[in-house]
């Protein structure tokens, strides 16, 4: 049931945001009952009939062929990320559908953390859960405040919607969460009997009414590439290139890199960011000559002292 109220949800509210001149059909005047198209036009528009496209909203997806779904895709406008959820919907009510999670083997190797250190920019290991999983030290140093969150491991949807400070580290807190929201709606309709997924959804739901807003509005998006402006605590604003390379055996789990333009005020960031991030480092280090040398010098000292006495 839960299934079928999803895909409900979600054919409900694309054609709620597609308005009859968007979808080329003619103006006949009078008030509208409903927002955006009728049951009845999504139908024509996919050359299906009224009672098999009612019928397909109401969670009826399984089964359905692809040119069927390639219609009504066709139908609401959607993008390929919607596209994509569609399809995910249909398999998850397809008859025969799997109900039990493949094992998994630990995602983050030696080999991986090695790869991460290798690279002379900024690169984290996510899953769909938007779990931040490993780093490499530019990685650690550009998601300071993630890795001193109480949860752990770090999460970037708890982190912007639970964690104060990242209104100031976003440059656009708005579009961030709505991105976040609209990944981790992604990720469900993927797998919907992931219980970690499942769990982190329901925190945010109960914590934050914002969270809970963004959500009922089942917008969907694939984390692949984009832009991202932050307000780093030291080093200052950093406007950033993401990519997302997914990593061997899960397709949910990748490397994330964040890239500046070469020569720009962002670059320079980076370069800033990679001299802090070695700060970081030194502390310990620095405690241990502090010792050595402070044992040395007492030694020595000593030295001096019983040469004098002799």
């Amino acid at each position: 049931m839960k299934f079928q109220q999803e895909i409900r949800d979600f054919l409900m509210s694309r054609r709620a945001g597609i308005s009859p001149e968007q979808a080329g059909l003619p103006h006949l005047g009078g008030n509208r009952r409903v927002q955006g198209l009728r049951r009845e036009e999504v139908a024509m528009l996919s050359g299906l009939s009224v009672e098999y496209y009612t019928r397909m909203e109401r969670g009826k997806l399984g089964g359905a062929s692809e040119s069927v779904l390639d219609a009504i895709a066709r139908a609401l406008q959607l993008d390929d990320d919607e596209r994509a959820h569609l399809y995910d919907l249909a398999r998850n009510v397809a008859p025969g559908s799997p109900r039990k999670h493949p094992k998994r083997t630990p995602p983050v190797t030696a080999s991986v953390q090695q790869v991460l250190d290798s690279m002379s920019v900024p690169a984290v290991v996510q899953n769909g859960r938007l779990d931040l999983l490993a780093a490499n030290d530019l990685g650690r140093a550009l998601y300071a405040d993630l890795f001193t969150m109480a949860k752990q491991p770090p999460n970037f949807a708890r982190y912007a919607f639970l964690d104060p400070r990242a209104e100031d580290f976003y440059a656009d807190i708005d579009q961030a969460k709505n991105l976040l929201v609209a990944v981790l709606r992604a990720t469900a309709g993927r797998d919907p009997l992931d219980q970690k997924v499942t769990e982190l959804i329901g925190e945010l739901s109960t914590r934050s009414t914002d969270f809970s807003t963004r959500w009922a509005k089942h917008n969907v998006h694939r984390h692949l590439r984009g832009r991202k402006v932050i307000n780093h605590p030291v080093v200052g604003t950093m406007d950033l290139a993401y990519d997302d390379f997914a990593l061997p055996g899960d397709p949910n789990v990748s490397i994330t890199t964040y890239t500046a333009n070469p020569g720009t005020p962002s670059a320079d960031g980076l370069t800033l960011l990679a001299t802090w991030a070695d700060t970081q480092k030194q502390p310990q280090r620095t405690n241990d000559e502090v010792h050595g040398s402070s044992t040395t010098s007492t030694v020595g000292t000593s030295e001096r002292r019983d040469g004098g006495d002799r």
